[in-house]
């Protein structure tokens, strides 16, 4: 693949390659990209991030068209090095000082299609790979960008590396190199352990909160990353001050809350659950609904998805509420009109054996009920008077007593869509 950045050099190296593939008999694959004009229009990441991108995406097609399963790359036990101090300095995490590994899936799909990245040469020094070729007479070319310090890893390459073997030893690659092993090892172990843990703190897809709380610090943070990626959040841009940040919003923020993540998601706290979702942008409309209800006929709530049946009845004590979804009223203490509507700034009632009244606000606090709810939910009322929270509660209006003849009796369920 050319990459549009080093110009004639990298067309000449194509040329290089596709002679030799015609020498041993192979079949060549080329294809140009334009990495600098990728970068501009799209605003954001590095040249090397897209690059890799555009790369391995290339050599997914064509592995799709050619029948074949493995991609083998070149990568040396030199690169494993580099890449393990260049994460160690940019404050990567296990999995990310685990270095490169020997074997991996292609793309998300691969392990149904059985496409996989082999690292034959990960074990062997750049050293000894070019040794190899000068005995055999073969030609190489080098990419004349890797000399440039100016970049992190050939930083690491060309000043730092020279100088941490004059320092040690011979040898401290090939420690380096194994302790990226160990990690790899270690890593998924834990990996194993934490998935077997996260079903222990979920509710369905969501976190218990109380649960999860109830790890240890060092699992939560794996949990959370292993939790957004089972969801189909990319977490290749969840950085440590993200899960910090989630962390905290559910050990210690509000009782409902938010947090954006990157990729146009967002982890929603709800009381003691919490959800991953879409964010969004842009604030929905407030839903404001106001509905006649005549007895003895169903009304549908749409907005809330919530039905309510009411029915007159002439023996008041064959009808007693068995819970909050039902209620019954003094059919004579209530108005001619009934509105059902939703919920309005400043809305109180009396509840049910109370002298006082309660704002409807701290009502939905204490039944700890999500915010999205509380703006649909619908509430029976007789002229300016609360009567009825289907769900929650009802009011101190119009109750039954012993000169009742008649009785409102009202029932609500959730109509699930």
């Amino acid at each position: 693949m050319i990459h549009g950045i080093r110009g004639a050099e990298a067309r000449q190296d194509a040329r290089f390659v596709e002679r030799l593939a015609k020498k041993l008999d192979l079949r060549f694959h080329l294809k140009e990209v334009k990495i600098l004009k990728d970068k501009a229009q799209r605003g954001r990441g590095n040249i090397e991030a897209i690059g890799r991108k555009e790369r391995y995406d290339f050599f997914a097609a064509v592995m799709r068209d050619a029948g074949c399963n493995k991609l083998a790359t070149g990568h040396t036990r030199d690169d494993q090095v580099e890449t393990l101090l260049m994460w160690l300095f940019r404050g990567g995490g296990r999995q990310a000082l685990a270095g490169i590994p020997p074997i991996r899936a292609l793309d998300d799909h691969s392990r149904s299609l059985a496409r996989w990245v082999i690292r034959p040469l990960i074990e062997t020094s750049k050293k000894e790979v070019l040794d190899y070729l000068k005995s055999k007479g073969v030609a190489f070319r080098q990419d004349k960008t890797n000399f440039d310090p100016s970049y992190l890893r050939n930083w690491i390459r060309l000043r730092l590396l020279p100088e941490l073997r004059r320092k040690t030893d011979s040898r401290l690659d090939m420690r380096l190199a194994q302790l990226c092993d160990r990690l790899r090892e270690e890593e998924k172990v834990l990996d194993q352990f934490a998935r077997a843990r996260l079903n222990l703190v979920l509710r369905k897809q969501d976190l218990d909160a109380a649960s999860f709380m109830r790890e240890e610090k060092a699992l939560q943070r794996r949990l959370l990353r292993l939790w957004i990626a089972e969801n189909g959040g990319d977490v290749s841009g969840l950085s440590f001050e993200h899960v910090e940040a989630c962390l905290r919003l559910i050990a210690e923020g509000p009782a409902q809350g938010r947090l954006s993540l990157p990729h146009g998601r967002e982890v929603a706290k709800e009381y003691g659950v919490v959800r991953l979702q879409q964010r969004q942008f842009k604030k929905s409309r407030p839903v404001c609904y106001n509905y006649s209800l005549i007895p003895d006929q169903d009304l549908l709530i749409r907005e809330a998805g919530v039905r309510i049946r009411t029915s007159i009845h002439s023996r008041p004590s064959q009808w007693r509420p068995k819970n909050d979804w039902e209620a019954v009223f003094d059919l004579q203490a209530v108005a001619p009109s009934l509105i059902v509507r939703n919920f309005r700034a400043g809305d109180r009632f009396r509840p049910l054996g109370m002298c006082g009244q309660k704002k409807i606000k701290e009502l939905f606090i204490d039944r700890k009920v999500p915010s999205e709810i509380r703006r649909r939910w619908p509430f029976l009322l007789s002229g300016n008077e609360i009567l009825w929270i289907p769900g929650y509660g009802r009011s101190d209006v119009a109750k039954v007593g012993p000169k009742t003849r008649e009785v409102l009796r009202a029932k609500a369920h959730v109509e699930l869509s």
